[in-house]
């Protein structure tokens, strides 16, 4: 989201933060983070909106908890097709020929939000192809790589903190 991050950080009904707790990112109003100072770190669970974890590895992973923060303010985004909505809510990545559109100047391995085709944000992933090396690819190639998407509400229930 860029320059955007600036936009959910100073919302009208409040200043919101960023938290790190047991290597997940949580976004949190600071009035509620002044309230959750009164509870001991060990027994604090979770604190706000998970946006995302750090894996063992310590890279970033987004949590599709946090689609709904920054799917408006995207600088990014790509469109599939309906036919292939449901192929990406399984988890699967979006091929050239379930691709509806592009946003244009998108670089190859830019971050970007899955939409339908009737503008609902489905999840985020990772631009394979620029937009220019998509017009070229064929139907079966991967131009969007799996990242996150809303099906995994109901897949992974127990785990989304």
């Amino acid at each position: 989201i860029g320059e955007n991050i600036q936009l959910l950080v100073d919302r009208p009904d409040g200043t919101y933060c960023f938290r790190l707790h047991r290597d997940r990112v949580y976004y949190v109003s600071e009035k509620l983070l002044k309230a959750a100072a009164s509870v001991p770190r060990e027994s604090l669970v979770a604190l706000g909106t998970c946006f995302g974890k750090f894996t063992k590895t310590q890279k970033f992973r987004l949590n599709v908890t946090a689609l709904d923060f920054l799917a408006p303010y995207a600088k990014y985004k790509v469109w599939v097709k309906p036919g292939s909505e449901q192929s990406f809510l399984y988890g699967n990545h979006v091929l050239k020929s379930g691709l509806g559109r592009i946003t244009e100047n998108t670089a190859q391995y830019q971050g970007v939000v899955v939409y339908s085709m009737a503008d609902v944000p489905l999840g985020f992933g990772v631009a394979a192809k620029s937009t220019q090396d998509c017009r070229k690819v064929d139907p079966m190639a991967i131009v969007v790589f799996h990242q996150a998407d809303v099906g995994e509400y109901v897949r992974s229930e127990d785990t989304l903190t």
